[in-house]
């Protein structure tokens, strides 16, 4: 892999990785761009002890433009965009229009190829497994900034999920505080170290593999599961065999073979609801340790992926139980749903 850094035109910073050691960056941005100018604030909620990003900013961001007006597509024939070279593997820069800033965090794109009506599950391995690699570059990269604390690698894919810009792309968010999700994690795990002395990542990922109900894959470096408790229609975890706190320390023969797995993952999500159906609306989110925290070596990093949509043509909507209460009601078993992720294999 070759990684190449470069800025754009109004200083934000723009990271090429390429598959070839030869690859040259030299393509300046050439957009009459203003420097960027953002309002984000951290806000606590006194009552929930979470955070919430208050920016306003992001009103004006790129709302479903044209595809000959994508802003993740590269610079051709005069129509500049925010990659201004003509091609690239993966490209990754700082958002425009972050949710965090400055002091209060970081956030990033992720352009997984060049193709604009290519998706995540059309890349090849190899493809596949230069995004791994920038999602590793880059962990590391925010974990060296001061004001992060934990950084968020995910994809939202497809309109219903909210996606305002076609492209195959992701996101990188670096907060500056443990999220709310990862410390009711980590308190989990502390208490069942407390109790059994045992590590909890450990124990789900035992408990199912014992079960084998809700398995959906398991190779030798990774294992994918409906969990036992799954909170969406169709939602899968995938472990890594080792237990590690984040991407930077998967062993090769996990980075290996990721690829292999997670590609099947997401052709086994487009094919759920039958031939004919629109692709499957997810999002994929990496869970990892926060770099500062008690429990950090307790924690094992593992994606999360999963859809809104609980049959052909219907979604599930967070309404007043989940929104009101976070009391998330599954009309889907997740043993069913196991059973058709593992059906749909050989389609």
């Amino acid at each position: 892999m070759k990684k190449t850094v470069t800025t754009l035109a109004d200083g934000r910073e723009l990271i090429y990785y390429d598959a070839a050691e030869d690859t040259v960056r030299d393509a300046v941005d050439q957009r009459p761009l203003d420097p960027v100018s953002t309002s984000s604030e951290i806000r606590r909620d006194p009552l929930l002890g979470d955070a919430v990003a208050i920016a306003s900013h992001r009103q004006a961001r790129t709302y479903h433009p044209p595809a000959d007006a994508c802003p993740l597509c590269p610079t051709r024939e005069g129509r500049h965009s925010e990659i201004p070279d003509g091609h690239y593997d993966v490209a990754v820069f700082e958002n425009r229009f972050p949710s965090l800033a400055g002091d209060s965090g970081r956030c990033e794109v992720v352009c997984f190829t060049s193709d604009h009506d290519a998706s995540f599950a059309d890349l090849t391995e190899e493809q596949a497994a230069l995004v791994l690699a920038a999602w590793t570059d880059r962990t590391a990269a925010l974990a060296a900034l001061g004001q992060v604390t934990q950084v968020f690698c995910f994809e939202n894919r497809g309109a219903e999920i909210g996606v305002t810009l076609g492209h195959p792309h992701g996101q990188i968010y670096g907060y500056p505080f443990v999220t709310p999700r990862t410390e009711l994690m980590l308190r989990s795990a502390a208490r069942h170290r407390e109790e059994t002395g045992a590590n909890l990542f450990d124990a789900v990922v035992a408990r199912e593999e014992k079960d084998g109900s809700r398995v959906v894959l398991a190779t030798d470096h990774w294992i994918a599961f409906v969990p036992y408790a799954a909170h969406w229609p169709y939602e899968v975890h995938l472990y890594p065999r080792r237990r590690v706190p984040d991407l930077r320390e998967l062993d090769e023969g996990a980075r290996t073979e990721f690829p292999q797995v997670y590609l099947e993952l997401l052709r086994r999500f487009d094919r759920i609801f039958g031939p004919g159906e629109p692709p499957t609306p997810y999002i994929s989110a990496w869970h990892q340790a926060p770099f500062v925290a008690d429990g950090r070596e307790d924690f094992a990093l593992h994606l999360e992926l999963f859809t809104i949509r609980r049959t052909s043509g219907k979604l599930k909507f967070l309404a007043g139980s989940e929104s009101g209460m976070s009391v998330f009601i599954n009309d889907v078993p997740p043993e069913a749903a196991a059973e058709r992720l593992r059906e749909v294999a050989s389609q």
